[in-house]
């Protein structure tokens, strides 16, 4: 299958599941099984066929910025490094929305969050956090609502 083509299926794979936490935040299937599992999921076994088939012709490394570009210049690693970026921010901002329902954050506060976390991903989470905080006078995360757990 063409890189172009595997480009192609994983960003619009992601989209659905986007969808769902923007517009059906309160869809458990949506926000506990389709966007947070199922479509990563289906990124990861991507992502491994491309990782698996590209690093034996790559010339980088994780040792350097310079050996990072190396695996870069490989288009399967180019293209296994974006998937990477999909499905993590997919799963970050589904964890977002169930956090935010969980502490009774109106969503419509969460969807910029959302919204900055598909595009920019860790802009997205600090933003999340940041509006967590401001709500909540926390950002400690917890299993509690109510309780917030304190630092190690």
């Amino acid at each position: 299958m063409e890189l172009e083509t595997i480009f192609s299926i994983a960003s619009t794979l992601v989209m659905p599941g986007w969808l769902l936490l923007v517009f059906a935040p309160r869809w458990r299937w949506g926000t506990q099984l389709i966007a947070p599992f199922i479509i990563p999921a289906v990124l990861a076994l991507m992502y491994a066929f491309l990782l698996a088939t590209g690093m034996r012709d790559s010339h980088g490394d994780f040792n350097s910025l310079a050996g990072v570009r190396g695996l870069f210049e490989n288009d399967r690693l180019l293209l296994a490094g974006w998937i990477h970026y999909l499905a993590f921010d997919l799963f970050i901002g589904s964890w977002e929305v169930r956090d935010a329902r969980r502490l009774g954050i109106p969503h419509l506060l969460v969807i910029p969050c959302l919204l900055c976390t598909f595009m920019l991903g860790p802009v997205g989470l600090g933003l999340y956090f940041a509006l967590r905080g401001g709500l909540r006078r926390t950002a400690w995360i917890s299993e509690q609502a109510d309780s917030p757990a304190a630092p190690n």
